[in-house]
């Protein structure tokens, strides 16, 4: 079952079960599923999904991280989303298995000992591999590590 029609299932179930802050959370991720796919006017790939579902929950953090302390109210708000979201989430890799694919690219590079200068070229290689798959910032921290 394609996640748009999961969540559309889900958001179903919670309206039934009289679980509103779950059911708004999932009534929002359906709308940015569905607006993604008038947007491209063709169904939608389970990576395209994933993305969507990844951009939300970034969104739903920025908006953590730029709230005023005192305004708990916007701020569980948001933490509830990114419970909800994290459900239909894709695994994100870790540290443990991005050594070996950063390993197996600096191989493929022909790169022995990385400076600075070739981060660029690393992460130009590494990117397509990961990408979805892990978080951006852990990559880049872990190929800095190399230097």
């Amino acid at each position: 079952m394609a996640k748009t029609q999961e969540v559309q299932t889900q958001m179903m179930a919670a309206l039934k079960a009289g679980d509103k802050p779950r059911k708004d959370a999932l009534s929002l991720l359906l709308a940015a599923l569905k607006n993604k796919q008038i947007d491209k006017r063709a169904p939608l790939t389970e990576a395209e999904e994933d993305a969507v579902i990844l951009r939300e929950i970034k969104e739903a953090q920025e908006t953590i991280d730029t709230t005023p302390a005192d305004r708990t109210a916007v701020i569980e708000e948001c933490r509830a989303r990114i419970a909800v979201y994290r459900e239909f989430a894709p695994v994100q890799m870790d540290e443990a298995a991005l050594r070996p694919i950063i390993a197996a690219t600096l191989l493929e590079l022909g790169i022995t000992s990385p400076t600075a200068a070739d981060k660029g070229r690393i992460m130009k290689a590494l990117m397509p591999k990961v990408k979805g798959k892990a978080d951006g910032k852990l990559v880049n921290q872990l190929v800095s590590e190399l230097f």
